[in-house]
């Protein structure tokens, strides 16, 4: 029996394939499109999951969308209702697309497909919650859901045994973690529903100095957890923005402008709002094992991507372990829908060990053959030398020890919004100089960003404090205090302004030559200000014997890697084990800022060619930035490749 599940209109638009019971395919719409976070009907992301599977529409047996759609109308408008004739603006810019799609979700599906069987339509959480336990390796738990909004619920909580979920508490809009963190982004000048976890990585640079007046002012928490906002700071109600004009009375002054400098204002906020997070999902999940007993917890909703409060969560052994949906997000709810069919509506039974999961190390995208590549490279008439799939480990190893950044793409896409191994970029983690290259020639992204690291699963413990395991990359841990290297003092930070203000200089230069402008100019105004030139020298001062993913306090994000679920990509790393004594490297994904990891060989090229990587290994074939020539000046080239 086939299901597909299909997630959509919102954002991270995905679909997912499962075959009695077992997870097939799963892919974001914005692979395809590349549009990150690409909200519309995932037409693209289906005809993968069914082609992958090597089936017809006919073949499916039901369609399960994530959530109920007259539901959230149904809250959209009783919102406006309540809030009249405020929000009327925003009520008219939501309507046409309402009345274009939104309620008419079963048609378009039936539509768009051709298919004419059962469309069966989870409450969001429920298909949040069945993301989180279903796939988990545990035979019983409680879960724990939490994002901005489904229909009415924002947090949820319950039980999930064998093959039947139960939801026992929620928290209901418009109170909503999501939404506050959200709202944070957004004053810090980040893109809501993108720039959250832009907002996690630059919390350790400021200190939580706020976080009182937040708990004071915005939010009001209870011991078990639950809490309820203050809404006459926020507009995201009924308005076209998330804040309102208090909350820039409240703390000094307007929302940053995005691409602006980061001010230590912004700084003290994330840290704030971080603060305050941690504190609600601890009391959250101290609360839930109070009420259920249980010994696990699975979590799913967007806020459970924030990584620092899932490592917190863990370390303070409040659960005894914790499963977390890779794709927690949108994305993910496609996943649930569809086991929610399999195994709540069909009551099919569920087999668990309480050690393995069932989402294959997540991934369940697109793959290409050799022959598929090589046919690629041809076509575009790249010069490339093909290399043993056995001497792939050691010879990546070995650019990656002489500094070099590689691009990895690697047999399936991965499912959700981290690289793990199979669309990567990858660098030496004991490089002092491996952040700021990747910042600024290779991702184009903030310079404050930290980079995750890929440790073999037996070695977690040689750099980080606990034992573990962290295979998708959600959980956030402190390096080792005997691998550490101390911050410069106030002393040292003023000795070295100058020193730092040469090296700024030197990068306008290379901006310059790269053609990028805009930070060119942003950074020539803010070449003689002191605090800007002590935010880079801490950025970039080591703070490890690994400082490459060594964040400003001492933790990193890490992915753990199973020789049994990546055998590639952990021979990779134990070969450059063999060579440098450390089973550790950089693994960040392969895109640049502000476009989707990458999908195909196309678009693994593409990105190639616009950055400074100096190898990409695609398949067996190894490409060398130095010796590609005769690439047409008109950008033809760059026109999707058909097999076919």
């Amino acid at each position: 029996m086939y299901i597909l599940g299909i997630s959509c209109f919102y954002h991270d638009s995905a679909a997912a394939l499962i075959h009695n019971g077992e997870i097939v395919a799963a892919a974001q719409e914005e692979r395809f499109t590349r549009k990150k976070h690409d909200q519309n009907f995932p037409i693209n992301a289906i005809n993968f999951c069914l082609n992958y599977a090597g089936i017809k529409v006919s073949d499916l047996s039901y369609v399960a969308f994530y959530d109920k759609p007259l539901l959230k109308f149904h809250r959209l408008l009783l919102t406006y209702l309540s809030y009249a004739p405020v929000g009327f603006e925003s009520f008219v810019e939501a309507l046409p697309i309402w009345l274009k799609q939104k309620f008419f979700i079963k048609d378009l599906i039936m539509e768009s497909l051709n298919y004419d069987g059962e469309i069966l339509f989870p409450e969001h959480h429920y298909s949040h919650a069945a993301s989180a336990f279903f796939p988990s390796p545990f035979k019983q738990a409680a879960f724990l859901t939490l994002d901005g909004v489904g229909e009415w619920t924002t947090t949820s909580y319950g039980v999930g045994k064998n093959n039947k979920i139960e939801i026992i508490g929620e928290i209901k809009f418009p109170h909503s973690l999501g939404l506050l963190y959200s709202a944070f982004t957004y004053f810090c000048g980040f893109k809501v529903n993108s720039g959250e976890y832009k907002l996690m990585g630059l919390a350790p640079h400021g200190r939580p100095i706020y976080a009182d007046l937040i708990k004071k002012e915005l939010i009001d928490i209870k011991e078990d957890g639950s809490f309820r906002l203050n809404l006459d700071y926020f507009d995201y109600m009924v308005g076209l923005k998330m804040t309102s004009k208090k909350m820039a009375d409240l703390f000094g002054g307007p929302a940053r402008k995005p691409e602006t400098f980061i001010s230590q204002r912004e700084m003290d906020l994330a840290a704030s709002i971080q603060f305050v997070t941690e504190e609600i999902i601890d009391k959250l999940a101290r609360n839930i094992k109070k009420i259920t007993g249980e010994k696990y917890l699975c979590m799913a909703g967007g806020v459970a991507l924030n990584c620092v409060a899932n490592g917190k969560l863990l370390m303070e052994k409040v659960f005894d372990d914790i499963w977390i949906q890779p794709a927690a997000g949108d994305a993910g709810g496609a996943v649930g829908a569809a086991l929610m069919v399999w195994y709540q509506y069909l009551e099919n039974e569920r087999k668990a060990d309480n050690i393995n999961d069932f989402q294959k190390g997540s991934y369940l995208g697109p793959e290409y053959s050799n022959e598929y590549i090589e046919r690629f490279l041809k076509d575009k008439n790249v010069e490339y030398e093909y290399i043993p799939t056995e001497e792939i480990p050691d010879r990546i190893a070995e650019l990656i020890e002489k500094q070099n950044v590689i691009g990895w793409f690697q047999g399936r896409m991965e499912f959700g919004p981290r690289a793990l191994g199979a669309r990567s970029i990858l660098g030496d983690a004991r490089s002092t100089e491996m952040q700021s290259i990747m910042n600024l020639k290779i991702k184009y992204r903030e310079s404050f960003r930290p980079f995750a690291p890929s440790v073999l699963e037996e070695d977690v413990t040689q750099f980080f404090e606990s034992p573990m395991k962290s295979p998708y990359m959600l959980l956030i841990d402190n390096i080792r205090k005997d691998k550490l290297i101390p911050m410069p003092s106030e002393e040292e930070l003023e000795k070295k302004v100058e020193e730092q203000k040469k090296k700024l200089e030197e990068e306008l230069v290379e901006l310059q030559k790269l053609g990028r402008m805009d930070e060119y100019n942003k950074i020539k105004n803010l070449i003689n200000s002191k605090d800007y030139i002590k935010f880079r020298i801490k950025i970039h001062a080591p703070r490890s014997d690994v400082p490459a993913i060594t964040h400003v306090n001492y933790s990193g994000r890490l992915q753990t890697v199973n020789k049994e679920t990546n055998p590639l990509y952990y021979k990779l790393i134990e070969a450059f084990k063999k060579r440098t004594g450390y089973g550790i490297i950089i693994n960040t994904s392969f895109n640049v800022r502000g476009e989707p990891i990458v999908c195909s060989p196309q678009h693994a090229f593409t990105c190639f060619l616009r950055t400074e990587m100096d190898y990409l290994i695609m398949g067996n074939f190894l490409i060398d930035k130095k010796k590609i020539k005769d690439i047409p000046k008109d950008k033809s080239w760059m026109t999707d490749f058909d097999l076919d």
